[in-house]
C-alpha cells in the first residue's frame, strides 16, 4: 500500500474517532446545560456551585473521551502498520520461495553452515526443491562434498541446515532463519520508508 494510502487511512480513522468524541462531548455538554438550568430555578447560590462542578466534570469527561479516542486511533494506526509489515514480509517470503537459485549463493550458505559446525562430517538439510541442486554442487566441489555424509529434505524456503553426525549441533542457514535475523535490524528503516510521518 502506498504512503498516500496509509495517510488516507490514518486520516479517515482519526476523523471518525474525532467525530465520535465530538458527539460524546456534545452529549455531555447538553447534560451540563440541563443541570445548570435546573440549578438556576432552585437558587442563585446553588447555581454557581452546580455550574462550577458541572464544568469541571465536563472538562474531565471531555479529556477522558479525547484520551480514549486518541488511544483507539493510535491502536488502529499501529494495527494497520503491522498488517502492512506482515504483508511485506509475506511478499518477501514468497519471492524467496519462487526466486531462481544462485549456485554461488547456495554454495556459500552450505560452506558457511558446514564450517560453522566444525565437524569432520555433516548432514545437510535443504528444501526438497534444492536437493538435486545441492547434490550437484557437492559433486562439483569435491572437498566440500567429502565432508557431507548425506543430504536430506527439509521444509524451508531455501538455504541449508548443517548438522553433526550425532544430531546434537545444528547450524541453521535457511532463508527463514536469515530473514528472522535480518528483519529486526532493518525494520526501523522499513518503517521510516513506509511511514515517514510517524
Amino acid at each position: 500500500m502506498s504512503t498516500t494510502g496509509m495517510d488516507e487511512i490514518r486520516k479517515a480513522i482519526l476523523a471518525k474517532v474525532e467525530a465520535e468524541a465530538r458527539a460524546t462531548i456534545e452529549e455531555a455538554e447538553a447534560r451540563a446545560r440541563d443541570e445548570v438550568a435546573r440549578a438556576q430555578k432552585e437558587r442563585g447560590r446553588r447555581y454557581d456551585e452546580a455550574r462550577r462542578r458541572l464544568e469541571e466534570e465536563t472538562e474531565r469527561e471531555t479529556a477522558r473521551i479525547r484520551a480514549q479516542a486518541q488511544v483507539a486511533a493510535r491502536q488502529e494506526e499501529l494495527a494497520g502498520k503491522s498488517a502492512v509489515i506482515a504483508e511485506l514480509t509475506e511478499s518477501v517470503r514468497s519471492a524467496l520461495e519462487e526466486a531462481p537459485r544462485d549456485d554461488d549463493a547456495l554454495l556459500g550458505l552450505i560452506r558457511e553452515a558446514v564450517d560453522g559446525l566444525g565437524a569432520a562430517k555433516a548432514r545437510l538439510y535443504c528444501s526438497p526443491r534444492d536437493v538435486p541442486e545441492v547434490k550437484r554442487l557437492l559433486k562439483s566441489e569435491r572437498a566440500l562434498g567429502a565432508r557431507i555424509a548425506e543430504v536430506r529434505e527439509y521444509q524451508c524456503l531455501g538455504g541449508v541446515i548443517a548438522e553433526d553426525p550425532d544430531g546434537k549441533v545444528r547450524i541453521d542457514n535457511t532463508y527463514e532463519t536469515r530473514l528472522e535475523m535480518l528483519l529486526p535490524r532493518i525494520l526501523p528503516d522499513i518503517q521510516r520508508e513506509l511511514f515517514p510521518s510517524s
